[in-house]
């Protein structure tokens, strides 16, 4: 996992660096301006061997702030590398701080050249060092003209730490922002660079190690309730399958799902929990689906019981509850959720809450007493809108802030399906997904998502290993994205469906067992 910091974080982590472990900022300036130098050279070097011979021209565009003199610093470096390069100084000269003004000094020492009228197109990349993180306000008036004309320009375009415009605590777009190629951040992922619209502006992203960690001078961690992200590595770490184990080692779930002529969510749910590892599953579902799941999966066992003994017989049987997928909002399948929900609850079992289980206890929300730490909700945008009451645009403006809120109001885990997904609890856990695509954007994708938490959760029953409930949900959630992603390299993301995710899981889950990577 690597942290995810706020602006604030960043802020005091740099301050801290610079006052506890006495590096100069100047120190941390040049090595910001030295990594971002690497990241041009190596698109440069690249062009080159492309066969495009132009010789390459670079123009950095400063603000008066250290974003600015990071500016200015990578322009010497290029510079004295012998990279055609210019400075154009878009801030107010008289307003620099101090350590921007030193790098001014330096470069002019250096005599880097200086633009006062760029011709935009004339350059091979422009890089944005106008504002940085921080920025709260606006763009506006001779910024704003600035940015427009730097983000119409063909050249190869690199920002430096954060694209300006973009906030880098939500990724809202601050009236315009620098459309970038590449973005080279230094020492963590800011939150705005992981969250959408800012995420796409930024490009690529480059973290770059500059000599600021996250340790307190006494050795310990001065952001434990950072936010954070799984990688790869992660998906290795997943616990290994006993090799003397049998099906009911690797867990049972049990999927309340499906209703008349809706079958097809409680298959792919079920399904995932199946390829994820699971060693049983059983979907208690209406009659009219029994022949249709037996006939699409015939590994899994299915149920139309529901009396107070076949429940309690199914309840005792499974280690983990999905309700939802397909359930529909009936009489029927309310009796269905809130029985199963509450008595699952009472006995200690992880539930995932899903689709219609989730538009059932918007309907109903006294039941919102029975969740707590054991469930999981799995809300899109839309449902998290109706569950509670906030403005789908509220919600999409800071959905961290949203999804923690209800995490500590609920005590549940609350994973917020959106392009970037956010899974909160309510011990301060916070993660952001980075894995995953546009492609997934289809039917039936959230369901195949409530049956691969189930199987995440199914893997940790034959281990000891003390992983809160979050964390779990957060790994499953980046499996799926990387479900997503082997998927669209097969299917384009045009072409995707939901099962294409299905399919993918074994693939992805060789991670975990060392055969190969994704």
């Amino acid at each position: 996992m690597k942290k995810i910091v706020t602006c604030s974080q960043m802020k005091q982590l740099d301050q801290g660096t610079i006052r506890n472990m006495h590096i100069p900022s100047l120190v941390l300036m040049e090595r910001a301006a030295l990594a971002t130098e690497e990241v041009i050279q190596d698109y440069l070097k690249k062009r080159s061997q492309s066969g495009q011979y132009g010789k390459a021209r670079v123009l950095v565009v400063c603000g008066s702030g250290n974003n600015g003199g990071d500016g200015i610093a990578i322009a010497r470096l290029l510079f004295l590398d012998g990279v055609q390069t210019e400075i154009y100084l878009a801030g107010n000269p008289d307003k620099m701080t101090e350590e921007t003004r030193h790098q001014w000094e330096i470069a002019m020492s250096y005599q880097v050249p200086v633009t006062n009228n760029p011709v935009w197109d004339e350059y091979t990349v422009i890089v944005d060092g106008i504002f940085g993180v921080g920025l709260s306000r606006e763009i506006e008036g001779h910024y704003r003209s600035v940015i427009s004309s730097m983000n119409q320009s063909e050249a190869y375009k690199v920002a430096v730490d954060t694209p300006s415009g973009i906030d880098g605590d939500t990724g809202a777009v601050l009236g315009i922002a620098f459309a970038a190629d590449v973005t080279v951040t230094f020492a963590y992922r800011k939150r705005g660079l992981c969250l959408f619209p800012g995420r796409a502006y930024a490009g690529e992203i480059v973290v770059a190690d500059i000599g600021i960690y996250d340790r307190a001078p006494d050795g310990g961690e001065l952001f434990e309730a950072a936010a954070r992200h799984m990688e790869n590595i992660d998906v290795k770490e997943l616990p290994a399958r006993p090799s003397w184990g049998n099906k009911g080692t690797f867990g049972k779930v049990l999927l309340i799902a499906g209703s008349k002529g809706m079958c097809g969510a409680a298959y792919l749910s079920a399904s995932a929990a199946l390829r994820g590892g699971a060693g049983m599953v059983k979907l208690q579902t209406v009659e009219e689906n029994r022949i249709p799941l037996q006939s699409l999966l015939p590994e899994a066992m299915v149920t139309c019981e529901f009396d107070q003994e076949a429940n309690l017989r199914n309840l005792n049987w499974c280690d983990v509850l999905v309700i939802g997928p397909g359930l529909g909002t009936d009489d029927m399948a309310k009796e269905r959720m809130f029985w199963f929900l509450e008595n699952g609850t009472k006995a200690g079992k992880p539930i995932i809450l899903d689709a219609d289980g989730l538009n059932i206890l918007a309907k109903h929300p006294q039941w919102m007493k029975i969740i707590g730490e054991h469930t999981i909700l799995t809300p899109h945008i839309g449902e998290m809108s109706r569950l509670t009451g906030m403005a789908i645009s509220d919600l999409k403006r800071d959905p961290v802030d949203a999804a923690y809120k209800f995490a500590s109001e609920t005590g549940c885990v609350c994973v917020l399906k959106d392009a970037c997904t956010v899974i909160a609890d309510q011990k301060q856990n916070l993660y952001l997904n980075l894995s995953g695509n546009s492609g997934m954007a289809t039917a039936g994708s959230g369901d195949v998502l409530s049956g691969m938490i189930a199987a995440v959760l199914c893997m940790y029953l034959s281990t000891d290993q003390d992983k809160a409930l979050s964390y779990k949900a957060a790994l499953a959630v980046y499996i799926h994205g990387l479900c997503g992603d082997l998927a669209s390299k097969k299917k384009g993301l045009h072409g995707m469906t939901a099962k294409d995710l299905t399919e993918a899981l074994p693939e992805v889950l060789k991670i975990a067992e060392g055969i190969e990577s994704v």
